[in-house]
């Protein structure tokens, strides 16, 4: 092939409709399997259907995964199986009617979880795009390292409507099966057509074809030809079927019997297979497409065609002008009764003309056949992979840690609390603010350095304030999420915030620079903290803990606080002894979002009650943690999203998100307090690497210039938005970083397992 990548290709993901789906993509997605097996039998090749009626298809073994079209899920799903079977690259059939969400946007959800070079085969290109139909597009061409057109005009829309780059764009004509060119005679005795004259549609019936418009002309046909047949084949359109029935095919035999041709059109209500298909066409004297849609840049049927050297009589859709140009076939205006009248009637007049357009347009055809496109596709599979950026330098060298920075918090935040999200680095007012960061940015008040007392005052107070008006006494909860306009978008939080609160409160009565802070958190965490005792998230009870043993620290023998600790950590021991296996040291069957706090929580509570059994498992456990937060290269990396909820699997890599390098750098921290081995200053530094580049992506999350944070790693990049939830997590991770100045090892030296 000439393409040094393409030999080294072992598994391709094949993603589109599949037989015994009924619909021409389905046709495709199937005879292009075929292919690049008999092909090239060495390259696996692992399908992944679009199912758009769960288990009502009986797919074949073939299929590695049947994906339900509305079930975002399930393409999430798909993405890991992807990942874990190591495709070389993703093959995507691309046509909006096949994928869920708006304008199918669902597929840009599982190209987004998945690394491998994407090569997309596009069944349609709209000239005239809605914004979302144009949003998807965007994406495909953003993420795509090669897109196939199969039409000439598709490059040209894509690169005039679309801003493609001509240099990813592939012409690679559709597929046609390789048989010989035969006289139709010898086949029509088979369909019991002998004697006859034939001319042939097929396809899925709908009314987009334009069959009236050969039925409305064909009695000037058999007018000249009376032993004229015209042979409809093709099941009625699934989804036109669901909503009416056969009502179209009933008034297309109406049609035909009002026009006193009743007798010379044949419906053959079929869905036919790959060889029962080509023996139609080869029986076939005249093969018509006669559809509306001027766009159509792609029609399988108009290929199958030309590959058996079939004479046609189309109307100028974009497909049909391309590959019947150079005199390969006549070309009827839309719509034109009478011009299809005698073109077919022209044909059938003429043997000997009919029998020259024959031969050349089955030579055309020869340039088509299925080997020819899987040499083709596996072709630009390798353009595409060779495309991909290689590392040009070594890693980055270990950088230092940086020193806490208000910027970024102050320019999410307002008078009246931090807001949630943003575009990139500019806040996002739709979705207001959250008892969450606000908790978390309370905290950093209390631990950020060198912060002026104005401003520490200021923004202590508006944090605290939003906390302070969180809380609903009626039903002795705080609210999470409020709005822009300050209204709140619920009466009761989540359990998790509701214990991120209590957190904040004690650390805020232990560290707040200002006896007015401290007094004020003593207050609301004695009128709110009894709330813990009924929260059953184990993190939102690991929140607890913790703000319990800062309150302990703050005021020694504090009742409710010791309440709290004695009553929380052994339900987290016996959910430990209930999940355990060898190889799961862990409080759940899963794992989740913020897992280090979970054993950050029991040293905490360990060390303020002087219980070593709970130090003792919290080592354990965040041990394990750690453990899984590794990559093969010793770096850390976070459990990502991908991971949540899979029982006893191990972690997948994306997508990685601040919030877990946080709260494994506090935690181990805490560690080191509780145990002084130095193993846990290593593990602190080699999480907080993460923020600074040393990561799977070698891409730094932290903005040095102003104190931001990336929201995290895709496989495909960054996510460069900045929210509040990763800005205020590198900058507490690094505060707890700053202090540990005075030890033996910082962050400055190297650290073996994480260069």
């Amino acid at each position: 092939m000439g393409h040094a990548a393409a030999g080294t290709i072992r598994r391709l993901a094949l993603i589109g409709n599949f037989l015994p789906r009924q619909c021409g993509l389905a046709t495709f997605t199937t005879d292009v399997f075929n292919a690049m097996r008999d092909r090239f039998p060495d390259v696996a090749v692992d399908v992944y259907a679009m199912d758009d009626k769960p288990g009502a298809h009986a797919y074949p073994p073939e299929v590695t995964c049947a994906i339900p079209e509305q079930d975002l899920s399930a393409y999430v799903d798909a993405a890991r199986a992807i990942e874990a079977n190591g495709a070389d690259a993703i093959w995507l059939q691309h046509e909006y009617g096949i994928y869920g969400g708006v304008a199918g946007d669902h597929i840009l959800q599982l190209l987004d979880r998945t690394t491998a070079p994407l090569i997309v085969t596009l069944h349609t290109i709209l000239e005239q795009p809605n914004p979302d139909q144009r949003r998807v597009m965007e994406g495909l061409l953003r993420r795509a390292a090669r897109v196939v057109v199969m039409a000439e005009r598709g490059r040209e829309i894509l690169t005039r409507i679309y801003g493609a780059n001509p240099r990813q764009l592939v012409l690679i004509p559709h597929g046609v099966p390789d048989r010989a060119l035969v006289e139709p005679d010898t086949m029509k005795g088979r369909f019991g057509w002998a004697g006859r004259q034939v001319v042939l549609t097929f396809g899925l019936l709908s009314p987009g074809k334009g069959i009236e418009t050969v039925i409305e002309g064909l009695p000037a046909v058999v007018a000249e030809h009376p032993d004229l047949l015209y042979v409809v084949l093709g099941a009625t359109h699934p989804h036109l079927l669901a909503r009416e029935g056969e009502a179209y095919r009933d008034r297309l035999k109406a049609l035909a019997v009002e026009r006193g041709v009743g007798d010379h059109v044949a419906f053959v209500d079929e869905f036919v297979l790959y060889d029962r298909l080509i023996d139609y066409l080869q029986a076939a004297d005249v093969y018509c497409t006669p559809y509306k849609n001027a766009q159509q840049i792609t029609s399988g049927t108009l290929s199958y065609a030309v590959g058996m050297g079939k004479a046609v009589v189309s109307t100028p859709y974009v497909h049909a002008t391309e590959i019947l140009a150079d005199d390969h076939g006549v070309l009827v205006p839309f719509g034109d009764v009478d011009g299809f009248s005698r073109a077919i009637a022209g044909l059938l007049s003429d043997p000997a003309a009919r029998r020259a357009l024959e031969q050349r347009v089955y030579a055309r055809g020869r340039t088509m056949i299925w080997s020819r496109l899987a040499e083709a596709m596996l072709a630009a599979t390798g353009d595409g992979i060779a495309a991909r950026p290689r590392r040009l330098a070594p890693r980055p060298a270990p950088q230092p840690p940086l020193s806490p920075d208000l910027a970024a918090v102050e320019r999410m935040s307002d008078s009246t609390g931090m807001l949630q999200h943003s575009i990139y680095s500019v806040p996002d007012r739709r979705h207001g603010y959250c008892i969450d960061d606000n908790a978390r940015a309370l905290m950093l008040m209390n631990a950020l350095p060198n912060v002026d007392e104005v401003t520490r005052d200021k923004w202590t107070t508006i944090y605290a304030s939003f906390i302070q008006y969180a809380w609903n006494p009626d039903v002795r909860r705080y609210r999470n999420f409020m709005r822009f306009d300050r209204s709140w978008c619920e009466e009761v939080g989540s359990e998790d915030s509701n214990g991120r609160a209590l957190w904040a409160l004690a650390v805020t009565a232990r560290d707040a620079r200002d006896a007015k802070h401290r007094d004020w958190a003593v207050m609301m965490f004695d009128a709110t903290a009894s709330l813990a005792l009924e929260l059953q998230s184990l993190r939102a009870q690991a929140f607890a803990m913790l703000g319990a043993a800062a309150m302990l620290e703050a005021r020694p023998g504090h009742e409710l606080a010791l309440l709290l600790l004695r009553a929380l950590p052994d339900t987290h021991l016996a959910l430990l002894a209930e999940a355990r296996r060898p190889e799961w040291q862990w409080f759940e069957i899963v794992l989740a979002y913020d897992n280090a706090r979970l054993p950050h929580a029991l040293i905490a509570a360990g060390r303020a009650l002087g219980r070593q059994d709970l130090v003792d498992c919290g080592l354990s456990t965040l041990a394990w943690i750690c453990d899984k937060q590794t990559s093969p290269e010793g770096r850390f990396r976070a459990v990502g999203t991908e991971s949540f909820g899979r029982p006893y699997a191990e972690p997948l890599k994306y997508d990685q998100q601040p919030l877990e390098a946080q709260a494994t750098v506090e935690a181990c921290v805490e560690a080191f307090r509780a145990s002084r081995d130095p193993k846990w200053l290593r593990e602190a530094e080699r999480a907080y690497r993460w923020f600074l580049g040393a990561n799977d992506l070698d891409l730094p999350l932290a903005s040095r210039d102003d104190g931001g944070c990336f929201d995290g790693l895709m496989p495909t990049g960054l996510n460069r938005n900045q929210g509040a939830e990763s800005i205020l997590a590198l900058q507490l991770a690094s505060c707890a970083i700053s202090g540990l100045g005075q030890l033996p090892s910082s962050v400055a030296g190297p650290v073996t397992a994480a260069a």
